[in-house]
């Protein structure tokens, strides 16, 4: 497509919006992104724009590294504020690598701190994916029942931030995104969380917008993945109303099929199995050893988790036929339940006849491929003597909090059929 659309990820991650627009042959400038996650948003830069350091911030020493990250608010664990002590305690290698993750990707960090007439001109989209802990029933499962109250301080709550960021926008007379799209989890429909969904549409709609979400799965756009989600198409109409009847109108004819049909029709389509993205070539070394690493010892509580979740692979690299899709990439796979099980001799003794998925297999099926892995593990240097950023487990809990790659796609491709359709409407106007 010739057109460039400005892009802005809040929530950004690792990137699964960029990428979803990049496999879809659309030209985007990333105008900003926001993530106070200091191993996401390094991974994002790895994949997205190089896994070594900016030339000039690698140039300048740790006092004045630690000067200027000082004034961002960052996380080692997405889940709380880092303290300043903790990030003293890194070496120079690593705070290379964070402040270039924040300058190269135009990032905001923290999106409570994040005025809305700071926002960039010009933007056609805004991604929000605010973290969904406080809605997912594992999070309830842990006593995370706060839901998106607002004042509540839970971590979904972040969605009104978003608001006010957009209102904020408005005031300043700036001009508002042309698109938003939201994804979370479908938790959001529930009876204890929908009223606040539906004041948030309400919000959305007096800033101008008009919505429509649908409840989507990833393995219905060729990601062998049982992942379902709530996504959201908002469209800037402003005082438009003419405009906005016909986007109403618009969004009536567009359901669920409509959108997994337009995309399945397109050559941006293209299915994939189970097999295609697990990766058992153990005579290739790097392969081999990613198996071992996550391959459990031998134990009852292990052998249980081979026995009551779904085994992927059977004894002889055999892909089991009873399976097209795997459970859903949660932020940790050493766990009762997981995502499935592969059948793996390591010739170790003590450990079991069987592995999880690895990080790299964790991230493709997320829609993410090889060489994204290779250029994180690139970036993968030690923070504190033999700890590395990337660990095995840091890198599957950035590819559980993820976006699915191809659902995505999807709807970025209605997004695109929602932009020609107004193109065609001002058009008829005119």
């Amino acid at each position: 497509m010739d057109q460039t659309y400005n892009l802005v990820e809040f929530f950004s991650g690792i990137g699964s919006q960029a990428r979803a627009l990049e496999n879809l042959n659309v030209n985007i400038k990333t105008l900003g992104t926001c993530e106070w996650d200091i191993h996401a948003f390094v991974a994002y830069d790895a994949i997205h724009n190089s896994p070594e350091p900016d030339s000039e911030i690698t140039a300048m020493e740790k006092p004045e590294i630690l000067e200027i990250l000082s004034r961002y608010n960052l996380s080692s664990d997405g889940k709380k504020p880092m303290d300043y002590s903790s990030l003293k305690t890194y070496s120079v290698e690593v705070l290379r690598l964070i402040l270039s993750g924040i300058r190269r990707s135009n990032n905001f960090v923290d999106i409570s701190s994040l005025n809305g007439n700071e926002m960039p001109d010009g933007i056609d989209i805004l991604t929000y994916s605010f973290p969904c802990q406080d809605l997912s029933n594992v999070g309830a499962f842990h006593g995370y029942n706060k839901g998106i109250d607002k004042g509540s301080n839970s971590r979904s709550s972040l969605l009104w931030q978003v608001g006010r960021i957009l209102q904020e926008m408005r005031d300043s007379q700036k001009q508002l995104p042309r698109f938003l799209l939201m994804e979370n989890v479908p938790a959001l429909l529930a009876k204890r969380h929908r009223p606040n969904f539906e004041i948030w549409i309400g919000d959305l709609e007096n800033l101008g917008y008009e919505s429509a979400y649908y409840e989507l799965n990833a393995s219905d756009f060729g990601l062998p993945q049982n992942r379902p989600r709530l996504l959201m198409l908002s469209v800037f109409c402003g005082d438009d109303e003419s405009l906005h009847q016909k986007i109403r109108e618009y969004f009536c004819k567009i359901d669920k099929s409509h959108i997994i049909e337009s995309y399945r029709k397109s050559e941006h389509y293209k299915p994939e199995t189970i097999g295609d993205l697990l990766r058992m070539d153990y005579s290739n070394r790097k392969l081999f050893e990613e198996a071992v690493e996550c391959t459990p010892n031998d134990t009852e509580s292990r052998r249980k988790i081979w026995e009551e979740n779904p085994q992927l692979v059977l004894e002889g690299n055999k892909i089991n036929p009873y399976y097209n899709v795997i459970r859903t990439i949660t932020t940790k796979q050493d766990r009762n339940p997981n995502s499935g099980n592969i059948y793996f001799e390591s010739g170790i003794a003590g450990r079991g006849k069987f592995r999880y998925l690895t990080p790299r297999e964790c991230l493709l099926f997320m829609g993410f491929n090889d060489k994204d892995f290779r250029q994180i593990k690139k970036a993968n240097v030690q923070y504190h003597k033999r700890n590395y950023l990337f660990s095995r487990d840091k890198i599957i809990r950035m590819a559980g909090n993820s976006i699915p790659v191809k659902l995505l796609e999807g709807m970025f491709w209605l997004l695109l059929e929602t932009d020609r359709f107004i193109e065609g409407y001002k058009d008829g106007c005119t």
